[in-house]
């Protein structure tokens, strides 16, 4: 994994800009802490800072090839993101007359773009946002994986194109000021911590989508969408789904642990993780490559506050104990307390460059930071729930018929925490509501469903389309802010493809959520295990970090120089820190973020206005 940056121009000799070039380059030194290399010609500067995982003696970025029209002309990339086909595309490039000089995948996506162009994104399976500069056509072309794992930024203005694996690239250009309007306050304070696709929060910044592709030349910027769900009819029964998706998840695990460097996996004692640490386990025996290293998170003292409830209903250490017991992993329980997490918050807006999903960014962050330590390579269960419906708003009445998002239902109390002047500007009823209708105008109907099955069909969409990115984005920042890349096996487009046509019937097979998963797995974990009820990634319960956040944000209230106190209403926020559960009883986001969490995100939001010398337009 690595962060890429650059810049078109048509206007600038950029042989002349290579100091700005290294500033925007060097903002993303946490994402690739092993090399640096800029490449500059007169219209296309590129910036590279390299995490080595494959082949890290060689495969230095920015990497150059010629070209398949005129050997004296160039094709450049950079890229950041694994393939876990390239040695299948190496195999076909090498029958073409291709030669490599290099067992990484970045020469493999070149060859690739040189044989095949455009399309070659139709052939990759993998987690990647590369560009790359053709010097004959004067044309760059950069693309996302299918699901969105890998991000890219970018910055479209008249005769210049920017982009950057994060906004601070970008923001590091020199005419670039860190501005936000309406509609960027609208994505912080009424979807936040979630996002609309596309939408870069900053003025003027955008996100290439994913399964997009885009080129940029003289004529302009073109955006293609190259990937996106499509509905079909599921034609296998519930043994055939359970067996199909049985082998296309050890199919994508296997591919995805491929690597030069340590690999280990997350481990809660859930389902998602322990069924691909049970199957790493089973392939490194196989394969003979000894012991595989588990790691776990937690808080001091999180067993004496825990209190179970119906979307946490139990405590993930036992389980673990569980999990590593039976399969004899090397296991790394990692602990933080209290003053650790809140001190990260401001860390995490660092790597994000906007306020996130505060403590739980905040401890994904620390987290990976421990595991760096050990290892280079994580495999995560993220992204299951999603695809196989496990939330509990899949299997509630009103989340299902709240004709909005179901991770944010609480408009109420977001509308009630912002000054009448942000009020004004953002709408936050009319924005949601605009953001909700577009999401499902996209939703790809199959005819001949009945009311259900196009309810549970939206869900599903929305889900992976919408919810999904956000825990992608914390997951990809928050790593890679410590050098960890992060694999995501259930994000595997054709697993994604296939689950998503599944009836709601089959996918609940054994009426469980994610029963059809659970069935695929049987006889790969022990049968507790297999129906442990879903808990989500853990949050601390521990009533020092609601004493610590609310204490915190009351003095930022008290400072009459904090900007945040232009955007809210500073007095319904203290209404509500002074009750007496200080708002641990209102649903702000999510399953689990309520008053600690908010008090957090607004701690997030000052802090940001401050380091970022925000400017509001």
């Amino acid at each position: 994994m690595c962060g890429i940056t650059g810049w078109i121009d048509w206007n600038r000799d950029l042989t002349q800009q290579a100091d700005a070039l290294e500033r925007m380059t060097e903002t993303l030194e946490l994402r690739g802490p092993d090399a640096s290399g800029t490449w500059l010609s007169r219209h296309c500067a590129f910036g590279h800072r390299r995490l080595s995982v494959m082949d890290p003696a060689n495969g230095a970025q920015p990497m150059i090839r010629p070209s398949k029209e005129a050997e004296d002309h160039d094709c450049v990339i950079v890229y950041n993101g694994e393939l876990y086909n390239a040695p299948e595309l190496k195999r076909e490039l090498l029958t073409l007359g291709y030669a490599f000089k290099t067992n990484c995948d970045t020469e493999v996506l070149l060859q690739a773009y040189i044989e095949w162009g455009p399309s070659c994104v139709e052939r990759l399976n993998g987690i990647f946002a590369f560009a790359v500069w053709h010097s004959l056509e004067q044309t760059l072309f950069a693309a996302r994986d299918r699901l969105g794992v890998k991000p890219l930024f970018y910055r479209h203005d008249e005769g210049r194109f920017l982009f950057g694996s994060e906004p601070k690239a970008v923001l590091a250009h020199p005419d670039v000021e860190p501005e936000i309007d309406g509609e960027g306050l609208a994505e912080l304070f009424v979807l936040g911590p979630a996002r609309t696709p596309g939408h870069g929060i900053w003025r003027g910044l955008s996100e290439l989508k994913p399964g997009q592709t885009l080129s940029f030349d003289r004529n302009g910027l073109r955006i293609r969408t190259y990937w996106q769900l499509e509905s079909r009819e599921h034609e296998d029964d519930e043994a055939a789904t359970a067996a199909r998706i049985g082998e296309l998840l050890a199919d994508t695990l296997e591919r995805q642990l491929a690597s030069d460097v340590p690999v280990c996996t997350l481990l809660s004692g859930g389902l998602d993780s322990s069924a691909l640490t049970a199957l790493a386990v089973a392939y490194y025996n196989r394969t003979g490559q000894g012991n595989v290293d588990t790691y776990s998170v937690d808080y001091v003292d999180n067993d004496k506050h825990f209190k179970a409830h119906a979307f946490q209903p139990n405590a993930d250490a036992p389980w673990i104990a569980r999990m590593v017991e039976h399969l004899r992993t090397v296991h790394h329980p990692i602990q933080f307390d209290t003053p650790e997490l809140v001190e990260a918050l401001e860390a995490a807006v660092r790597a994000k460059d906007y306020p996130g999903m505060a403590d739980i960014d905040a401890s994904l962050y620390l987290f990976c930071r421990e595991i760096k330590k050990g290892a280079t390579v994580a495999v995560s269960g993220e992204a299951a729930d999603e695809v196989f419906g496990g939330y509990p708003w899949f299997h509630r009445k009103e989340a299902l018929e709240a004709n909005t998002f179901p991770w944010s239902l609480s408009v109420d109390l977001r509308e009630s925490i912002l000054s009448p002047v942000v009020l004004e500007t953002v709408r936050p009823r009319e924005y949601v509501a605009d953001r909700y209708a577009q999401a499902v105008s996209e939703v790809p109907a199959l005819p001949g469903e009945n009311e259900e099955q196009r309810l549970m069909r939206r869900m599903s969409y929305l889900n992976i389309t919408r919810f999904m990115p956000t825990l992608l984005d914390r997951k990809d920042r928050m790593s890679m802010a410590a050098g960890l890349e992060v694999r995501v096996p259930y994000c595997d487009h054709r697993l994604v493809d296939y689950v998503f046509n599944v009836p709601w019937k089959i996918k609940q097979a054994g009426d469980r959520e994610k029963g059809i998963l659970r069935k695929s797995l049987e006889g790969v974990l022990p049968s507790d295990v297999l129906y442990r009820k879903k808990s989500p990634y853990p949050k601390t319960h521990n009533p020092n970090y609601l004493s610590a956040v609310k204490s915190r944000l009351l003095e930022r209230l008290d400072d009459v120089s904090s900007p945040l106190l232009l955007l809210i209403d500073g007095k319904k926020v203290r209404q509500i820190a002074e009750t007496a559960d200080a708002g641990t009883n209102l649903p702000w986001f999510g399953q689990l973020m309520s008053g600690p969490q908010l008090f957090a995100y607004l701690l997030q939001v000052d802090y940001w206005l401050r380091e970022y010398k925000v400017r509001l337009v």
